[in-house]
């Protein structure tokens, strides 16, 4: 049984009505007989790439567009094939090992530095949790819906759409809510009727008029740190494990990825594009919830009403991702069954920890006066600071023969690639590092 229980019989000869015994899908076509075996193999990576666009990148591409307008495009498009890579590292891990990446860790590394990147993954993703429940609270009080109400039915409706015994199930759900971001294409043109400097802008590297700031270097940081997320790692390679993909899976793994990278890079310029209404019109908010009905006056109702509505669906695509990272990542580490294709009874320690960390996170929002927007944004921080650590296991572990053979280890060229991602994080840590303790080094915004 392959991995998403669908048989499908390649028949070169076999008429198109043809019907196996094994109750499969007959195929003549080549293209046909790929085009079905793409299908049977996406879903983890456009999954982590679009939900990768969560509540925390919807504030952060937004907030860019809305300081600095269409100025950091250039970023955006630098990072979709450092994103590409990647997580095609960690497909390519997932498919040789037939494991987790959090097991990896813990198998090659030991136990002090598999428990270390444990609780660094656990803590990241339980704040950044807490950011997308706190996008579904500040999105509903604009729609004039209590977040007392809302909040608890968004965490009730999450634990029971991952609950199901299910994966595919849970697949299906998620990629019909990954596809709907379709509709910030829509709104991107709507609230943006000017072409202007848009393609300079996108593959030119510069600095927006003022030179580096504060604000820059903190807010370039976040960008990095919401594109390239450290529960990424950790939920495609479970993810593609739990679908247990096979070594024949892996080009049309590479597909999936790559597709699901253009896309959320797309989205992501979609959403400053949006942000740069504000810019343009010189609008003050404090979120994009707030955002969204400050520029109703010049991108119209169906802008204002769309934005708050993919606000709540980006947080319960990185929700239910994010969850799903901590609760594979835990199951692997403590030797728990830990996969969305068995029941509750079959894996409660699995489920548990999905649930206790949606709640959790449901929980502190609710807090009175709690600081929604600076929590948003200080976590897509924290995570472009941890990102290098993160990456440098996976480059470890790609060039461990041993662990995958001649067959899967990384070539030269990758390496090569994956060092100068690395270096160019650390590069952006240090400047907010120094941005911190040395604040006079650069100029005030």
């Amino acid at each position: 049984m392959n991995p998403v229980e669908t048989t499908v019989t390649t028949v070169e000869n076999a008429p198109a009505t043809a019907n196996p015994a094994n109750g499969g899908i007959a195929v003549r076509s080549p293209f046909a007989r790929s085009l079905v075996t793409f299908l049977m193999v996406a879903g983890p990576g456009l999954i982590v790439m679009l939900a990768d666009n969560d509540a925390g990148a919807v504030s952060t591409y937004v907030q860019a567009g809305a300081q600095y307008g269409t100025h950091l495009l250039w970023l955006l498009v630098l990072l979709l094939p450092i994103t590409y890579f990647i997580q095609e590292m960690v497909a390519r891990l997932g498919v040789a090992t037939g494991e987790g990446h959090a097991a990896m860790i813990y198998r090659r590394f030991g136990k002090w530095w598999g428990r270390f990147s444990l609780i660094d993954l656990l803590v990241v993703n339980f704040l950044t949790l807490v950011t997308e429940f706190a996008a579904i609270s500040l999105a509903f009080q604009q729609m004039g819906v209590s977040p007392y109400l809302a909040v608890p039915i968004a965490a009730v409706a999450l634990t029971g759409m991952t609950v199901s015994g299910s994966y595919r199930r849970w697949e299906r759900v998620t990629i019909i809510l990954c596809l709907l971001d379709i509709t910030w294409f829509a709104m991107a043109y709507a609230a943006y009727p000017r072409g202007g400097q848009l393609l300079r802008n996108a593959i030119v590297p510069h600095f927006p008029p003022g030179g580096v700031t504060l604000d820059l270097v903190y807010l370039m940081v976040a960008i990095v740190g919401t594109t390239i997320a450290p529960w990424q790692l950790f939920f495609q390679q479970s993810c593609v494990a739990d679908k247990r993909l096979r070594f024949a899976d892996l080009k049309w793994a590479r597909l999936d990825t790559l597709l699901g990278a253009c896309f959320t890079i797309a989205v992501g310029a979609c959403l400053m594009l949006v942000g740069d209404v504000a810019h343009f019109h010189n609008l003050p908010f404090s979120d994009p919830a707030q955002m969204a009905q400050a520029i109703m006056p010049f991108a119209g109702h169906a802008v204002r009403t769309g934005i708050l509505l993919m606000m709540v669906n980006a947080a319960i695509l990185g929700t239910t991702t994010i969850s799903l990272a901590s609760s594979w990542a835990y199951g692997e580490v403590m030797g728990w069954p830990h996969s969305l294709q068995k029941k509750f009874s079959e894996a409660r320690g699995f489920y548990s920890v999905y649930a206790t960390c949606v709640g959790a996170a449901a929980a502190v929002v609710l807090i009175p006066g709690a600081p929604l927007q600076t929590i948003i944004i200080s976590v897509q921080v924290l995570a472009g600071l941890m990102l290098p650590s993160a990456i440098i296991f996976l480059q470890l572990l790609l060039n461990d023969k041993e662990l995958l053979g001649d067959r899967f280890v990384n070539k030269p060229w990758n390496n090569w690639v994956n060092w100068i991602i690395i270096a160019i994080l650390f590069a952006l840590s240090l400047a907010l590092a120094i941005q911190v303790l040395a604040p006079n080094w650069f100029p005030a915004s």
